[in-house]
């Protein structure tokens, strides 16, 4: 049974940071390439980085500078550091894994960025 549970989102002040966690099971996890989406409400969800299985990063440019994905594959989990953070990255977070046409989600952490 394959698993991605991602842990970490919360309530932060603007200019704060959040590490994202996602722990992966089930898939042969360094095989795959791991991406974070995010969805605010009334908007459609969105690519905010990517990390293949050789480690080459993607952003967002809305994130760029900001964000930084990593992956430890001893540990099946992927990350995912934001710091900087404002009212615009208020959305719920999800874990992906993509392998050719495989395809897992995560069930989503909310992030909330507010004073």
């Amino acid at each position: 049974q394959v698993q991605l549970v991602e842990s970490g989102g919360g309530l932060v002040q603007p200019g704060g940071s959040l590490r994202l966690s996602c722990a992966a099971s089930g898939i042969y996890f360094s095989r795959y390439v791991m991406r974070w989406y995010r969805q605010a409400p009334g908007k459609e969800r969105e690519l905010v980085a990517q990390i293949t299985s050789g480690g080459s990063t993607n952003y967002a440019d809305s994130v760029k500078d900001r964000f930084t994905i990593s992956r430890d594959n001893a540990r099946n989990t992927v990350f995912l550091q934001m710091s900087s953070l404002n009212a615009g990255d208020t959305a719920v977070y999800y874990c992906n894994a993509i392998l050719f046409q495989v395809n897992y989600w995560g069930q989503g952490t909310q992030v909330t960025v507010s004073s």
